[in-house]
């Protein structure tokens, strides 16, 4: 009989256990299905809105950990692994994390190749965890700047020159006045400073004309053969007096298609400065041939030549490999800048060779004119 009780009472208290067990482990998988999901680290929607932005952006956790970013802030390079780079903007984040006030901030970013870039960098906090960075890629525009400060600055020191020497000059004819030699004497080189002066003047305009590289509304059929003539003419006296041949070849019928008084600036400077830069009683090639639809315009010299390592800025505005023969010949550091222009402006390109001693070859390359395309196709009617 008490065996019996036994049993039963142990049967009893399984039973009641089995039940509680069976209760724990409902009540905890009904638990684990109510309990709320945590709250995600981005906002919904984020993403979207990071890719159709203008700037390039980047999130923040509080672990200085970057979240999200959109494809411009890789490409741009602000971001290394998981990191946000440089320091500066590191630093940024950091403070604004301390004080959620909206900063912002120019940095400079100095990568292991290449030219040293600027981006504009604006910190804003985006939730109580998460810290956002937009940042625009500002080196065109720095690079813009700096140009404009040296042209600035060029044009203002080329300026200077000759005005100063026509003040002096013009003292010296007053003070000479009761001498007619000196006063012709002096009178001349007024007028050799005043035509430095509207030189320089005019192709100050034309730069600033050339200056978006867009063809002009004047732009028009124009024979290249009339186009060197023109251009060997206007240093034709230079030419003589330095008993130097202006030696001519191109091939009959060339066209091409652009304003004609751009092109006939940058022919000019051309063969100027290959009569310019040459020794007295040497030879100047100017060329003009057809080469995969194309006309090249090729001016060639037997002068003093560039080394090398100036190739790659003879191009700039106000560059002179040679400031003091510049000087001396009168030369504004203008001239290959328009060409660079002008070529650009009529959908062309310049190429340039050149060996210090033996002399310097300039190719203006230009899309022929297909006149004949275009002659059919006004015939064809309305």
């Amino acid at each position: 009989m008490d065996i019996s009780a036994g049993l039963v009472i142990a049967g009893a208290i399984g039973a009641v256990i089995g039940a509680m067990i069976t209760y724990l482990w409902r009540f905890s998988e009904r638990t684990q299905q109510t309990v709320a999901e945590p709250t995600p680290v981005v906002p919904p929607g984020a993403e979207l809105v990071l890719s159709v932005l203008s700037s390039s952006a980047v999130l923040i956790d509080s672990a200085d950990t970057v979240v999200k970013a959109s494809a411009p802030a890789f490409a741009m390079g602000i971001i290394n692994d998981d990191r946000l780079e440089p320091d500066e903007l590191m630093a940024l984040v950091r403070q604004v994390r301390r004080d959620g006030q909206v900063r912002e901030a120019d940095i400079s970013l100095q990568p292991k190749r290449g030219t040293t870039a600027y981006i504009h960098a604006r910190v804003a906090p985006l939730t109580s965890r998460l810290i956002l960075v937009l940042a625009d890629d500002r080196t065109r525009e720095q690079r813009v700047e700096s140009i404009r400060r040296d042209f600035v600055a060029n044009v203002s020191h080329e300026l200077k020159t000759p005005v100063g020497a026509l003040n002096l000059l013009a003292e010296a004819v007053g003070e000479a006045k009761d001498d007619p030699e000196a006063v012709v004497r002096f009178s001349s080189r007024m007028h050799l400073e005043s035509e430095r002066l509207t030189r320089l003047v005019q192709q100050i305009i034309d730069l600033s004309r050339l200056q978006n590289d867009i063809l002009s509304d004047d732009a028009t059929a124009i024979k290249v053969g009339e186009l060197v003539g023109e251009a060997c003419e206007h240093s034709s006296t230079e030419a003589e007096h330095k008993k130097i041949e202006i030696a001519t070849s191109v091939e009959p019928d060339l066209q091409v298609h652009g304003d004609r008084s751009q092109l006939h600036a940058a022919v000019s400077n051309l063969v100027e400065n290959a009569v310019t830069y040459s020794p007295e009683g040497s030879r100047v090639t100017v060329t003009a041939q057809l080469a995969d639809g194309d006309v090249r315009l090729t001016v060639t010299d037997n002068g003093i030549g560039i080394p090398g390592d100036e190739l790659d800025r003879i191009f700039e505005r106000f560059y002179r490999v040679d400031p003091a023969r510049a000087r001396a010949t009168g030369g504004t550091g203008l001239g290959l800048s328009i060409v660079k222009h002008v070529a650009a402006s009529n959908g062309g390109t310049v190429e340039v060779w050149s060996e210090p001693g033996l002399g310097s070859s300039f190719t203006l390359v230009l899309p022929a004119f297909q006149h004949d395309i275009d002659e059919d196709s006004e015939r064809k009617p309305a």
